[in-house]
């Protein structure tokens, strides 16, 4: 299921859906975070929900599955690479111009795919928070909803 970005993104999107309609979340801002081929699922669910999230952070992410949704991400996007995996980071420096929303791509020096190096994850975790810091907002109430 790992490779059905269709199925993991209409997942994602369930997920906002539910965390914006339940009291306890819903006036969090929402940032989605993605590894791998679950990056392209959240740029994916980032498309379609454009009013909904504000950021996504891809992690060794494969931006290309995405297809044509990459086009419409609107939201600011960082996306984290390794520099000992030549391949995505190839993907992820040509999705960069893609997006009509701020991107930003962060090269995590010595660190491979999996970020299994000392320090990589670390690395990663730091960034992704900075980010969302930096994005995510606090939402007014939606229309309809609340006291009347």
């Amino acid at each position: 299921m790992r490779f059905n970005i269709g199925l993991l993104a209409t997942r994602m999107a369930a997920l906002i859906d539910w965390a914006v309609a339940d009291e306890r979340t819903a006036g969090l801002g929402v940032g989605l975070f993605g590894a791998s081929t679950g990056a392209a699922a959240a740029l994916v669910a980032a498309a379609v929900r454009p009013d909904l999230v504000q950021a996504v952070v891809s992690r060794g992410g494969r931006p290309d599955p995405a297809g044509e949704y990459l086009d419409r991400v609107c939201q600011a996007t960082l996306l984290i690479v390794g520099d000992d995996d030549p391949v995505v980071l190839q993907l992820n420096r040509e999705a960069m111009d893609r997006p009509p929303g701020k991107a930003r791509l962060e090269i995590v020096p010595g660190a491979s795919h999996l970020f299994e190096e000392p320090g990589a994850l670390e690395r990663v975790a730091h960034l992704a928070r900075d980010w969302f810091v930096l994005h995510l907002r606090p939402v007014a109430q939606r229309v309809g909803e609340g006291a009347g």
